[in-house]
């Protein structure tokens, strides 16, 4: 058997992430050292534990092992706590749950203790950042464009009265007063707390629809290639707003490679084992329709990434830095979550979003 090989106990050994593998029972049947250090027990005595003694009640770690013996493929938990009296109140962590095509009813179980958990935290926080902003755009509107008409209408009438060389200034006046009243106009998507109308929407109806658009600015030295799962069922959303995710996505690729040229990749592909907890509430939101959006630019600095959708952080001199602030909000509207991979030679956004509700019952 696999699982008594001593190579493969040695590569387990040497994994830095805990793994335990249980057997038709759900009893430990081996743990290397990351996992005795995480359940803080020896494997001697994990040995002669079943899962059910090491997660909290009610994990959705079992329902992990049980959906891979159901189903078999990889199930992904994303930010599930493993606090326990023994362990310690707040371990907030991944899991990674898979089977053993050799060794019936075998499960390996992963826990990934600081990488997509974190992630998706921080995605998390960008709902918040987004919330932030709807509530400083409703008072920007209110507050200020009112006084900025009062003051364009000031100017216009002083113009023509004034000598030559100062009617500059009252068309200055009159230029920034508008260049503040756009920025605000901008502000004011993020003030739209409306309930989403949606409907089944085919993501790549949509991306064609970004495609065109890219290409009609005839980018010089970029290639725009796709890399599609054709049976990727719809998703529950609008299409003009997801059109403005992906084209705010791509038109900032497109611009990250304009000095040196590169290629821009849309991809589409179906993950059944993601899903995320939904904050404030014991739900597991499955989020199984995966788009990504891939360049080949100079990449994101490293201070700038952890906060690149918060609304005015941009490294564009003449960046306003509210477009990926509106693809957060967005996504977040669809129920979904957007992160920003480096690539170490690229950058790529990956949108996760839910299945059509009409189709995700069906499945369930």
């Amino acid at each position: 058997m696999i699982l008594q090989d001593t190579h493969f106990r040695s590569i387990v050994e040497a994994l830095p992430n805990p793994l335990v593998i249980l057997d038709s029972e759900n009893r430990v049947c081996m743990a290397n050292s990351a996992a005795e250090d995480f359940f803080q027990a020896s494997a001697t005595i994990l040995k002669k534990q079943r899962l059910e003694e090491l997660v909290p009640f009610s994990s959705p770690a079992l329902e992990a092992v049980s959906k891979v013996r159901a189903e078999g493929g990889v199930v992904n938990e994303y930010a599930i706590s493993m606090g326990t009296p023994r362990l310690g109140g707040e371990r907030v962590v991944d899991m990674q749950t898979t089977g053993f095509s050799d060794v019936p009813g075998a499960i390996m179980v992963m826990v990934l203790r600081q990488s997509m958990a974190r992630k998706f935290d921080l995605q998390l926080s960008h709902q918040g950042a987004a919330r932030s902003v709807s509530g400083m755009a409703a008072m920007l509107a209110h507050e200020i464009k009112n006084p900025l008409s009062g003051i364009r209408g000031a100017a216009q009438l002083i113009e023509p009265g004034l000598p030559d060389q100062d009617r500059a200034l009252a068309r200055l006046i009159c230029d920034e007063t508008d260049r503040i009243r756009n920025l605000v106009d901008q502000m004011e998507v993020f003030s739209d707390e409306r309930p989403l109308e949606r409907q089944p929407v085919n993501i790549h109806v949509v991306l064609d629809r970004v495609k065109q658009l890219i290409l009609a600015g005839h980018p010089d030295g970029i290639t725009l290639t796709e890399d599609y799962d054709p049976s990727l069922p719809p998703v529950s959303g609008n299409h003009d707003q997801l059109v403005q995710v992906f084209l705010n996505l791509a038109k900032n690729a497109v611009e990250s490679m304009q000095e040196n040229g590169g290629r821009l990749q849309l991809t589409t592909a179906f993950k059944p084992g993601v899903r995320l907890a939904v904050a404030g509430s014991a739900e597991r939101v499955s989020l199984p329709l995966e788009v990504c959006v891939h360049d080949e630019g100079g990449g994101i600095a490293d201070d700038l990434r952890p906060h690149i959708f918060d609304p005015f952080i941009t490294s564009k001199a003449q960046g306003k830095g509210l477009g990926l602030a509106l693809v957060a909000k967005i996504v977040r509207d669809h129920g979904g979550v957007v992160e920003c991979i480096d690539r170490g030679g690229g950058t790529t956004f990956r949108v996760l979003l839910p299945l059509d509700r009409k189709l995700e019952k069906q499945a369930s």
